[in-house]
């Protein structure tokens, strides 16, 4: 019962004390700029276009104007990936991003 009651008055204790302390708020300062070499060009954002054909939405991902990955939503059903991995134009389809390795996720016994 004392633990109890000590606990409750530590807790209607905190925020008087914590009123009590002039706050002293001073604005972040701006970051340094980047490094000579590290700015970031324009031309290397990725621009997307997003393109209704029917009931799917396709949207292409381009960098320097070079298309490199599309994403197809169909109006039913997962999306899906088509990926130009070597940069030859060829896409290959990926129904997700999961490139780490995936253990077996098998069940073995359930109760």
């Amino acid at each position: 019962m004392r633990n109890l009651l000590a606990i409750l008055l530590l807790c209607a204790a905190l925020p008087v004390a914590a009123a009590d302390r002039p706050v002293n708020l001073q604005p972040i300062p701006d970051p340094p700029p980047p490094p000579p070499g590290f700015e970031l060009d324009p031309a290397l954002e990725p621009q997307v276009t997003i393109i209704k054909r029917g009931t799917d939405t396709v949207e292409e991902y381009r960098v320097a104007g070079k298309l490199y990955m599309l994403k197809v939503t169909p109006a039913h059903g997962a999306p899906y990936y088509l990926i130009d991995e070597k940069g030859d134009g060829k896409m290959t389809r990926q129904e997700s991003f999961d490139f780490g390795v995936r253990p077996p996720l098998w069940v073995i016994h359930s109760w």
